[in-house]
């Protein structure tokens, strides 16, 4: 014998697994001849140590070299599905079976394939069989659950998990399996008592404890889950899926702290690419310190922690991503990361909404405006699915008075631009009319925004810790004629509470420019120059506003900062393009247009008004695009400032809009600060938010339907001096007097258009 073999066995009885699977490796590679058992000691090894690449290759080379060998077609199988390789797999099954075809085991492994490819039928046809062969064993029980949850018979496959439980008391993954199949049918409560009671047959085990804490989150119980957590510490402190979990519950409220968890968890274990970019995504978020240098830390930490072999990555982690590099315009890797209708599908059938509006900007072709549509349709169809099956009471449908009942929902009444934007529509509420209710979700403090609105309505119901079924209920009784959302699905809002239909009417406004998906909701709220081309551009109905669909709120447009009398141009000697929009409505594409105009106006520069433009990787991405086109580095500006920019429109003289995706509350600043804005119109709601704006203020000139006609709008407004100091001059006074500034009409012409759709309802 190899002495080296002799070496091997004894670093496996001294626990040195990985050494002792190297010089397995290495006597095989020199004397492949060894026999049948050396090859199965090594695969074995392998994929006890998860490696799952040089296991294949191993299991491979030791079939061919004995292809009757039953165990090593059976672990070649095993290591296969791991890969996710799954036709192959199948086929090393088959041999293994052909080879031995009373044992049960291929057929095991075969049916855990198709569980793992959601092929529940097959799975299930393999699971009743073995079930009914062993009725003890509490595996097939299990497994017969996932294949029967995978066809989304609940029932059924919570009754497994439960005989799989009474087996093995402590057979974890079945709880977890009977906890999830309540929560997949809206039962959130029911799945917490199962998750209690796993932990009470299992106790300390960290993922029984973890799933309680996840639980309690999807219920909006944010403060119980990182009390529970936090409980944990003295006992659990050293396991990094603790601190995981503690970063997570607490992220949307104090990044600062989250970023400590996260660090922890990914020193406790570093492989872990789950915890890394949990770390990713806190840092990108992060506004305390510097922003910038924050955002530069989550993309260094990316860059270190995924590699070309990660791709693609799954849904959650995807998004993590999409949103980081889309912030430093790493548009490069950005398309490494998958296709725009691979991306937003898999997106969308993972529940993650809020993905879908960083594809507004991603959108080249009609083809695409249409997928896109696609996109929120099934986000939409999958949450109604899943409301169904836990539905809640109807509104009452009963009336106390002849008043319209109308109820806003967002997270964002309060010092938010939405905010500022719905402001009117509660200082001119008639009230011999309506009744109001507004519904918030918001987990910070009451500002004096949320306190007015709050004063102004006949309820404002503001609860943070609700789930979405019961956030539903709330709204449901309170017997609305119309329920209005505002916010999408930004951060602490809860969209899918539209899928319930808790009140009559539903309709979309303001916070969301395309359509959520959702049919349960009729109506999206559009003006006359927002309408979209093409009535199939979006699902709801439209309900258009006569005029404008922004009022500049004077407690938001004030008098204060002033603008500067002398335009830009004159104080410098030269012009000043610039924006203040969010990267994530930049393309190479808009880059390579704003870098076209400053390459065709001499000495002009181009200025950044953004938190990224004290990320390094922002920069040089930028100053890369526009070296394209022969712009030097040191004709580009970045001002990082988060919350403060209005001044520092007084630095710039034409502001460029991005496309497709437009600007909205920017361009109504920079319109206020005295900068004109040169926008691109499509046909899309989402492309079309400026050109509301500026056909409102009586500025069609700045509109092109071309990229070429942007390009020479901005450039002939650039060289005509005496326009650009009248409008520097003017605007603020001109957006007064337009239908935006006109704050009470706009309030009149809402509720108007509002009780128009309740009235043409009742009569139908």
């Amino acid at each position: 014998m190899d002495q080296r073999l002799v070496a091997a066995d004894n670093l496996l009885k001294a626990g040195r697994v990985a050494e002792a699977a190297d010089l397995i490796m290495q006597v095989l590679t020199d004397a492949p001849d060894n026999p049948a058992n050396v090859y199965r000691i090594l695969v074995h090894q392998l994929y006890q140590q998860k490696r799952y690449d040089e296991g294949a290759i191993w299991a491979q080379a030791a079939t061919e070299r004995f292809p009757k060998d039953f165990a090593l077609w059976n672990m070649r199988g095993v290591i296969l599905r791991r890969l996710s390789r799954y036709p192959e797999a199948l086929k090393a099954l088959d041999q293994a079976q052909k080879l031995d075809p009373k044992s049960p085991t291929p057929l095991v492994n075969r049916g855990n394939i198709y569980n793992d490819m959601g092929a529940g039928p097959a799975a299930e046809a393999i699971f009743v069989k073995l079930a009914r062969q062993e009725p003890r064993n509490a595996e097939h029980h299990r497994s017969l659950g996932r294949a029967l949850l995978a066809q989304k018979k609940y029932e059924a496959a919570i009754s497994r998990s439960r005989q799989a439980v009474t087996l093995k008391k402590d057979f974890v993954d079945a709880w977890l399996d009977w906890s999830a199949a309540e929560a997949q049918r809206e039962n959130v409560t029911g799945a917490l008592e199962v998750i209690e009671r796993a932990i009470a047959s299992a106790p300390g085990n960290g993922r029984l404890l973890e799933a309680k804490a996840t639980i309690l989150r999807r219920m909006g119980q944010m403060t119980a889950a990182e009390e529970f957590l936090m409980s944990l510490l003295p006992l659990h402190g050293n396991e990094a899926w603790l601190h995981y979990a503690l970063g997570g519950s607490i992220a949307d409220r104090d990044h600062q702290r989250a970023n400590a968890f996260y660090r922890r968890a990914v020193e406790l274990d570093p492989a872990k690419l789950d915890y890394r970019l949990a770390l990713v995504e806190s840092l990108e978020r992060s506004r305390y310190g510097d922003e910038g240098a924050n955002i530069e830390a989550a993309y260094q930490l990316y860059k270190e922690s995924v590699k070309p072999g990660d791709l693609p990555l799954e849904p959650r982690n995807a998004k993590v991503a999409n949103e980081l590099l889309i912030r430093v315009c790493a548009f490069d890797e950005l398309e490494r990361l998958g296709s725009f209708r691979d991306l937003g599908r898999g997106w969308a059938e993972d529940g993650r909404h809020a993905a879908l509006l960083k594809q507004l900007a991603r959108v080249r072709t009609t083809e695409d405006r249409y997928e896109l549509v696609e996109q929120h349709r099934i986000w939409g169809d999958r949450t109604i699915a899943a409301a169904a099956r836990n539905p809640i009471r109807p509104p009452k449908k009963t009336r106390s008075s002849d008043k319209i009942r109308v109820g806003f929902m967002s997270s964002d009444l309060r010092r938010h631009p939405v905010g500022y934007f719905a402001y009117p529509l509660f200082e001119n509420i008639d009230r011999d009319r309506f009744d109001v209710f507004v519904y918030s979700f918001y987990q910070g403090g009451e500002d004096v925004v949320q306190a007015y609105i709050a004063s102004k309505v006949t309820g404002f119901r503001w609860n943070p810790d609700i789930s979405v079924h019961d956030a539903a209920q709330m709204i449901a009784d309170d017997d609305l004629d119309m329920l209005v959302e505002l916010g999408g699905s930004t951060h602490m809002n809860k969209l899918e509470v539209m899928a319930y239909k808790p009140a009559r009417l539903h309709a979309s406004w303001l916070g969301y420019p395309h359509s959520a998906g959702l049919r349960t909701i009729d109506y999206l709220l559009v003006d006359p120059y927002l309408m979209p081309q093409s009535r199939d551009l979006i699902l709801e109905r439209p309900l258009e506003l006569p005029h404008t669909w922004y009022p500049l709120d004077p407690h938001a447009f004030r008098d204060d900062p002033p603008v500067d009398p002398a335009p830009a141009f004159q104080r410098k000697g030269f012009v000043t393009f610039g924006t203040a929009n969010n990267p994530q409505k930049y393309t190479l594409e808009v880059l390579d247009a704003w870098a076209r105009v400053v390459a065709a106006v001499p000495q002009s520069r181009f200025l950044f008004v953004r938190p990224e433009s004290g990320t390094a990787q922002f920069r040089r991405n930028i100053e890369a695009a526009f070296a394209k086109r022969g712009v030097a580095a040191d004709r580009l500006d970045f001002h990082p400032v988060r919350g403060q920019h209005l001044p520092v429109y007084n630095e710039m003289d034409i502001s460029l809009d991005p496309f497709p995706q437009t600007g909205g509350t920017t361009t109504c600043e920079s319109l206020w600060m005295g900068v004109p804005v040169v926008t691109l119109v499509g046909p899309s709601v989402f492309e079309r938010l400026s050109y509301s704006a500026l056909m409102n203020a009586g500025l069609e000139a700045l509109t092109a339907d071309t990229v070429d006609k942007y390009v020479q709008i901005a450039i002939d407004l650039a060289g005509d001096t005496a326009r650009l100091a009248e409008l520097k001059q003017g605007l603020r006074e001109r957006m007064k007097a337009s239908p935006m500034g006109d704050t009470r009409q706009f309030a009149i012409d809402f509720y108007e258009t509002v009780a128009g759709a309740v009235t043409a309802d009742l009569s139908s």
